[in-house]
């Protein structure tokens, strides 16, 4: 099987065997647009505050370049592999044509044509106003959203494109996840998975939302669920099913495998998302194992046989992560993210030449893991890219309370690490309060190669971290959810023993630590208390973009 996963600065595929999961070779290819942030690429067309997109062609490079790579390296013939599955960060989603031409392809000069990225936050205040229509009119569907619509899913993105350029939003006769589209290009055939339709499309027991309730979002809002070209579970709308995890999708088209240089009609797997294809790796399939999958931001998901509602969630989808149980979300925004913006901006000089060839992270871990709990003084929110659970609120802003004219480097990066591992605890004892109990917490990602950070959150959680047996977790899952599709194993739980692995409790608490932190967490929840309704933090980001 090739597993392919397209993250947020590169892709990665890898050649696994169906026996027993093993890896057999991958390759990695960096997009060349990387994220767009700025300005469009080839033009001086500059974008707003908050904006995040991501090209096209950088995905159909990885095909190209990451697929034939991996397969050489694996040492294993083309003709022996049978299937592809492919995963895609989320809510990352373009619009595009009738046939799936990505309407920036036709007209590059325009924002909103282009695809926006997981992390595009500047379509918060339509979330806002989805989120007060919704609570005023008691839409059944909002509390499967823990009470909130993040701005980062679907609706939110396509009602900013829809009242910032219309015309756009006219000529976008779909509206659609990279994880599907990146299937569809695969074996030529529209569908839409089960998983990004649950959790970023607001598609909740058969329906989307009412018309009358998006008319009263905007009246050329109305017709807006047509774009998404799917519908009722087994049924269809616009032609397409809503297809489930772990299904076939199609089989291999002749562009795709002169592509990827694999067999043309070969499985492809059904769209999935990064973070809910890692369970399968991890094999952690069952209800009560928390899967963390911990990069530039970090998701949570969780399978259970309960529904129940938890305040700040980004969704609970029935068959959302596993067929026949219910699949919840949570999720930081940044993490990795935050580590990497600190060293990249305020790390002096000096500390890069005592750094060396050890890596400035490394460094500073290493400096910040001398130290004993509290010592730094110092407490921080770990919001610098908002705040995705439980506050849902993506004009948050990170704070950090306690500097002074002593403080160091060492210590402000030990107090962003700690910072993350309270906004997990928090996640965590929001589900356990809500009646969902957390039975395992299992870390995935590539942050799980910092033993200092796995530590801190194994003290701060005052629970043990098991660890995937896979530095590409979600690239195995894929893997596994094709081989469910090409007919190797009758279903994810049975894929996922076999071919799936994880350590538990590599990690496991130090009893005085966690005493000391549950001293700082109480003072961390009352910063987020405090700082939470957004007040302070919103005015300061106004300022700024009027600026």
């Amino acid at each position: 099987m090739v597993g392919v996963d397209f993250g947020t600065l590169s892709g990665r595929a890898v050649v696994v065997r169906v026996a027993d999961g093993a890896e057999l070779g991958s390759a990695v290819h960096e997009y060349a647009h990387g994220v767009i942030e700025r300005t469009l690429p080839d033009s001086d067309v500059r974008l707003g505050p908050d904006w995040a997109l991501q090209s096209p062609q950088d995905w159909i490079d990885v095909l190209r370049v990451a697929v034939p790579q991996a397969v050489a390296a694996a040492g294993v013939s083309p003709e022996q592999v049978i299937g592809i599955g492919t995963d895609f960060t989320a809510c990352t989603v373009l619009p595009a044509t009738a046939d799936g031409t990505p309407l920036c392809f036709e007209t590059p000069s325009r924002p909103h044509a282009w695809p926006k990225l997981w992390k595009h936050h500047s379509a918060q205040p339509h979330a806002d106003r989805i989120n007060q229509v919704a609570a005023r009119r008691g839409e059944a569907w909002l509390p499967r959203y823990g009470g909130k619509i993040s701005s980062e899913w679907e609706f939110a993105k396509a009602l900013q494109v829809l009242e910032e350029d219309p015309e756009v939003y006219a000529r976008a006769e779909r509206w659609i996840e990279a994880a599907d589209w990146i299937v569809w290009q695969l074996c030529g055939v529209e569908s839409r998975n089960i998983c990004t339709a649950g959790y970023k499309g607001i598609f909740q027991d058969g329906s989307y939302p009412p018309r009358d309730y998006l008319a009263e979002l905007n009246p050329a809002f109305v017709d807006f669920p047509g774009k998404l070209a799917t519908g009722q579970v087994g049924g269809t709308f616009g032609g397409v099913r809503l297809a489930p995890l772990g299904g076939s999708a199609g089989t291999l088209s002749a562009t795709a495998a002169a592509w990827t240089g694999l067999p043309e009609g070969i499985t492809v797997a059904v769209g999935n998302v990064d973070a809910h294809v890692t369970a399968a790796a991890a094999d952690a399939v069952r209800p009560g194992q928390m899967v963390a999958i911990m990069g530039t931001s970090t998701c949570h998901i969780m399978p259970s046989d309960q529904l129940a509602e938890v305040p700040g969630m980004c969704g609970v989808v029935r068959d959302g992560i596993v067929p026949g149980l219910w699949g919840y979300e949570a999720g930081q925004s940044a993490v990795g993210d935050i580590f990497a913006w600190f060293v990249d901006t305020f790390v002096p000089a000096s500390y890069h030449e005592r750094a060396g060839e050890m890596g400035m992270h490394a460094y500073l871990t290493s400096l910040a893991a001398e130290q004993a709990v509290g010592r730094h003084g110092l407490i921080a929110l770990d919001w610098f890219g908002g705040n995705r659970s439980v506050l849902v609120d993506h004009n948050l802003s990170g704070v950090i309370v306690g500097q002074t004219l002593a403080t160091k480097p060492e210590d402000v990066y030990r107090a962003l690490v700690e910072s993350t591992a309270y906004g997990a605890r928090m996640i965590v004892e929001t589900f356990e309060k809500s009646g969902v109990p957390v039975e395992e917490f299992v870390v995935a990602g590539g942050l799980l190669k910092n033993p200092f950070l796995m530590q801190v959150y194994a003290d701060v959680l005052r629970r043990p971290l098991s660890v995937i047996g896979s530095e590409q977790g979600p690239a195995l899952g894929s893997a596994i959810h094709a081989a469910v599709a090409a007919g190797a194993y009758a279903d994810i739980e049975q894929a996922a023993a076999v071919m799936g692995r994880r350590t538990e409790a590599a990690y496991v608490p130090d009893p005085t630590r966690a005493d000391a932190y549950d001293r700082l967490y109480a003072e961390y929840r009352a910063l987020h208390d405090h700082f939470g309704d957004g007040r302070l933090l919103h005015r300061l980001r106004a300022i700024r973009n009027e600026a």
